[in-house]
């Protein structure tokens, strides 16, 4: 059960005390006994509790609390709550744009930029909201942008950058500069027994110019198709656009897109699945039932063409498996490494505690000598114990070329870390969410839009709930992998 907006912005006063920090030490270590992570490399040394219980982090990183759901922003509205997938973009030597993701459902409309009852609506233009509910009331999903000095280490602004959208969840940024912000629903137009019907067809990726200074037009990319959408990853050596399928049955697939123009993806291109050349008949990555590869193995893949992408029949998944594309678990983070793609699925493997895959394109992706020298797929981790690694979800590449992850576990007393992983595949841990638990079962909220700076000083990360953006800093040259 959600918080109330009176009890968020109550948490936002009471946790005052350290709005204005601008560096916060981490100097007492875990008491005996408690540590509930183990790691395969030394990465940064042992978590010290965080003694305001926000995150924990190795000794000589600290945080900065940027950005708080329920606050004012700069543009009149309220920080949204749900933060979720998030991109970095420079904007000068100094300053750096955030554009951030507000996974808002229908019924969430009392938690989005307008105000609890939607008091603000007069303040954002309706054009500039893609859809309404059924009663006439905007969509609380999208996202927000916010401007970071990164020598100050302070917020400069935030404001509405997309306005309309339902559970935007992640995404990924673009070589041109803009953020691809993803709806994980496929609602079709049309009301609902409960009465929050919408006026559109949901399920589509919108793109937001990092650096756009208030909302922007909402306009579905139709061409990346419509389904439950997680994130993208655009390479920016062929255009290729990959995508995640986050569906919660673990019935999803790995999409990419070939666009017609590189720069201009209204402009259409083809969308395709990713299958097993030695498996066309009844592909399968998740290792549930049985185990048909192991953590380091290598499959040919082959990618195939879909059709009646607009999905109104919300079946596009199962239409491309019966053509040969391959399940995923809970396809979640995608990100770009060195000349290869990773993307994590929540809730592969015989534990169902998730994977990570690594995607080798062909030399010649996307053209017609592709079949000559197909991709190759690696199940590059696959934790067999919960306390390495537990339900990858968002992942980015740092600047040394280490993959880092939030993970999004439930259940009773769950708590969520933030991971990296070394090219080798071995798992260090950099942080854990420290915040108490919302949900009635002791579990603390999932961590979300780990990304860094382009100039590689600072890290930033969202705790989902009650929403938190934090800003990282520490000794990132002193790592032991």
């Amino acid at each position: 059960m959600l918080a109330s907006r009176r009890r968020i912005i109550a948490g936002a006063a009471a946790s005052a005390a350290f709005a204005g920090l601008a560096r916060l030490s981490h100097a007492a270590a875990d008491p005996a006994g408690t540590r509930d992570y183990a790691s395969e490399a030394p990465g940064y040394g042992p978590l010290q509790t965080d003694p305001l219980g926000v995150f924990d982090l190795p000794e000589g990183f600290s945080y900065v609390v940027i950005s708080r759901a329920g606050e004012w922003m700069s543009d009149g509205l309220v920080t949204p709550h749900k933060l979720d997938g998030m991109g970095c973009f420079a904007l000068d030597a100094d300053r750096v744009a955030l554009v951030r993701n507000h996974e808002l459902a229908v019924e969430d409309r009392d938690y989005g930029p307008l105000g609890v009852g939607q008091v603000l609506a007069d303040k954002v233009p309706s054009h500039h909201h893609y859809d309404s509910d059924q009663s006439g009331r905007p969509l609380s999903g999208g996202t927000t942008t916010l401007v970071y000095d990164l020598r100050k280490r302070a917020l400069v602004s935030q404001h509405l950058s997309l306005s309309g959208t339902v559970k935007s969840c992640a995404g990924g940024v673009t070589p041109w500069g803009s953020w691809l912000t993803c709806e994980e629903a496929v609602q079709s137009a049309g009301p609902l027994s409960n009465g929050l019907g919408v006026m559109k067809p949901h399920g589509w990726v919108f793109e937001v110019p990092g650096a756009a200074r208030g909302p922007v037009e909402p306009r579905p990319i139709t061409g990346l198709g419509r389904f439950r959408h997680e994130a993208a990853a655009v390479d920016p050596r062929t255009g290729v656009v990959y995508l995640t399928e986050d569906e919660p049955d673990g019935y999803g697939l790995f999409y990419r897109f070939l666009p017609n123009d590189r720069t201009q993806l209204h402009a259409g291109g083809r969308l395709q699945a990713l299958g097993f050349a030695d498996d066309r008949d009844y592909g399968d990555s998740r290792n549930w039932d049985q185990v048909d590869w192991r953590t380091g193995d290598w499959r040919g893949v082959v990618w195939i063409d879909l059709d009646g992408t607009d999905n109104p029949d919300e079946a596009l998944r199962a239409r491309g498996h019966a053509k040969g594309a391959a399940w995923f678990a809970r396809g979640e983070g995608v990100c770009l490494g060195a000349d290869e793609i990773y993307f994590a699925c929540t809730s592969g493997g015989p534990l169902r505690k998730g994977q990570i895959m690594r995607y080798r394109p062909s030399r010649f992706e996307g053209r017609p000598d592709e079949a000559t020298e197909p991709g190759r797929l690696q199940l590059f981790v696959e934790p067999t114990d919960p306390r390495v690694m537990d339900m990858a979800d968002n992942i980015t590449v740092s600047p040394w070329g280490h993959l880092f992850v939030c993970e999004d576990k439930v259940g009773r007393g769950a708590v969520n870390y933030l991971r990296a992983v070394t090219p080798e595949g071995k798992v260090y841990t950099l942080g854990r969410q420290a915040m108490p638990g919302v949900t009635g079962v002791g579990a603390n909220s999932e961590i979300a839009g780990v990304c860094f700076s382009p100039d590689g000083t600072t890290l930033f990360l969202n705790i989902y709930w009650p929403g938190l953006t934090l800003a990282i800093t520490g000794p990132w040259a002193s790592l032991r992998a």
